[in-house]
């Protein structure tokens, strides 16, 4: 029997032979973790599908679209009648200078003038002791009474052999003797009249004046000192004197530059510089414009070998005694004659290895680059010889924006030119 207080052994402990008689069935997994991976590839796809037509879509819209036209600024060139200059360095020189020497010896016995003072022409400036020159004139003097006494006397005795001759109461010789004796004195008389006017001059060559206006530089001789005098070149100098108005200008010009000008006045497009109706400019040093108004004076004859260059000079005036012979300036010239010129700023012009570009803007808004050939700075613009005619657009501010054959928004603009005196 079985107790019925215990469970059944069937309850407690599963029978061997109830499990392995039992069939085999398979366990049933629910695909959890297949169905995470499926949603995380759904917003992955999501959020990418997202920023590509949200992000790249836009970029691309955008680098589809074409750019807007960059902004400048044009204007036509400046078209002014100029004159071309070409500019030299020189120096001021005085039209005529003089140095002032004794022409007779002596003791220097006064002095009439300040150092450095204007002096006019005939102004007295030295004296020479002039007693010794006195005393030859006095002597000069009576050797003339001296010879012309003899003449009246040797006339009279040939006018008595005269007359004696024809009574025959004197020989022809004695008459002849009268004769030579008045030529004798007569020649003495002459002799005397010559060295009373040597006299004369010498003394008068005591006074020492001024052969010429100017500026008298400083006395090198002072009083009491023996100067030696005379024609030859023995004598010392004591001063020198320049003239201030008029004064020169001189300078060199090159061959080159010479060899230009004769081509230019030989074709007619200029003035020859030896032509004494040239005008020039010239300033000081210390000046930026050009105050000083004159003319071509003199351009020498032949080029000198050794420097390659030729001597011009040319003549300005000095009322106002401002300049001083021996000061530097320069001169400008006339590198042409007037011409309507097409002018440009520099900053307008673009540089592309050895040639220079200017960049034009089309009616349509286009750019289009022009090659130009650039020449000298006038007023504060550049003188543009080949390349533009003067009716283009050309842009004169933002050319770092500007690309050839690219559109542009063009704002006008305005070329002046800066005049200089």
């Amino acid at each position: 029997m079985t107790d019925p207080a215990s469970p059944p052994e069937s309850a407690s402990e599963p029978s061997t032979a109830n499990v392995s008689q039992a069939p085999h069935q398979p366990r049933q997994h629910h695909p959890r973790w297949i169905v995470g991976i499926l949603l995380v590839g759904a917003v992955v796809f999501a959020g990418g599908y997202y920023y590509f037509q949200h992000y790249q879509g836009t970029g691309m819209a955008q680098a589809a679209a074409p750019a807007a036209p960059a902004p400048v600024t044009v204007a036509k060139p400046l078209v002014k009648e100029i004159t071309e200059w070409d500019e030299f360095t020189g120096q001021f020189e005085p039209v005529d200078s003089v140095e002032i020497r004794a022409r007779v010896s002596g003791y220097l016995e006064s002095i009439h003038f300040t150092d450095g003072q204007m002096v006019k022409e005939g102004d007295l400036l030295f004296v020479v002791d002039p007693r010794p020159f006195e005393i030859t004139l006095t002597s000069a003097q009576a050797a003339l009474n001296s010879a012309q006494a003899r003449f009246d006397l040797a006339k009279q005795q040939l006018a008595r052999a005269d007359k004696l001759k024809k009574s025959d109461f004197v020989s022809q010789s004695t008459f002849d003797e009268r004769q030579q004796e008045m030529l004798s004195a007569a020649a003495d008389a002459e002799v005397a009249k010559a060295a009373i006017a040597s006299a004369k001059l010498n003394l008068s060559f005591t006074r020492v004046l001024a052969p010429m206006s100017g500026r008298i530089g400083n006395h090198q001789v002072s009083v009491g000192n023996l100067i030696t005098g005379g024609d030859g070149g023995g004598a010392m100098p004591l001063a020198s004197i320049v003239s201030l108005d008029p004064i020169h200008f001189s300078f060199d010009v090159s061959e080159a530059d010479f060899l230009a000008y004769q081509r230019a006045a030989a074709s007619g497009r200029l003035t020859s510089a030896r032509d004494e109706k040239l005008k020039v400019a010239a300033h000081l040093t210390d000046e930026k414009d050009w105050p000083l108004e004159g003319r071509m004076d003199f351009v020498n004859n032949q080029v000198d070998r050794t420097t390659g260059t030729i001597r011009a000079r040319a003549v300005f005036p000095n009322e106002k005694l401002l300049i001083t012979p021996g000061q530097f300036g320069r001169i400008r010239i006339p590198g042409s004659d007037p011409y309507d010129a097409v002018l440009i700023p520099d900053t307008a012009i673009l540089s592309d290895q050895s040639q220079k570009i200017v960049m034009t803007v089309k009616e349509d808004g286009t750019v289009e680059p022009r090659v130009v050939r650039p020449g000298p700075l006038i007023e504060g613009l550049r003188v543009v010889r080949e390349g533009l005619t003067g009716d283009e657009q050309i842009i004169i501010d933002g050319l770092l924006r500007a690309r050839p054959g690219a559109k542009v928004a063009p704002s006008p603009g305005k070329i002046e030119a800066k005049p200089q005196n």
